[in-house]
């Protein structure tokens, strides 16, 4: 019986068993502290700016306003597009963004958010013509296109 080398042989097996537990679990601890950075493109679209645009604005007026657009289409110098993009790194949630403005010459022609749900200000405004056309009467302070009666 030769027991003094299975002996020595068992303990670098432990050895190494014991090592190679001890490094997944450091592996498995450290994974979840992954930073991850928020990840955010395009003109953000702020609900007040948006709100400002009207039919007849000037081209640089626009450009004032909401900025640069992202998109600039060769096809079409008449569609303006800006696109807002965000994901949160954390929770790895999503935002997005579009309005497009169209121009007839230098001037708005009409302007559109194709496919982005109404933000809270825009919804309360289609509630309020639901309420008006039910009623028959703007809500109290407003009028029928959702403004403050003060404007």
């Amino acid at each position: 019986m030769n027991t003094h080398t299975d002996h020595y042989s068992y303990i670098p097996r432990v050895r190494r068993l014991s090592l190679v537990a001890a490094m997944l679990v450091a592996a498995a601890l450290t994974g979840g502290c992954v930073y991850r950075i928020n990840i955010q493109q395009g003109n953000l679209l702020d609900t007040d700016l948006i709100e400002q645009v009207e039919v007849g604005m000037t081209r640089t007026q626009i450009r004032f306003l909401l900025g640069t657009p992202l998109v600039s289409n060769p096809f079409d110098k008449d569609r303006w597009d800006y696109y807002y993009y965000f994901k949160a790194g954390k929770t790895r949630e999503k935002t997005t963004q579009h309005f497009v403005v169209f121009f007839d010459g230098d001037q708005v022609s009409h302007f559109d958010r194709p496919g982005g749900e109404p933000l809270a200000e825009e919804a309360s405004v289609t509630e309020a013509s639901a309420a008006e056309a039910s009623t028959g009467k703007a809500p109290a302070g407003k009028t029928s296109t959702g403004k403050a009666s003060g404007y």
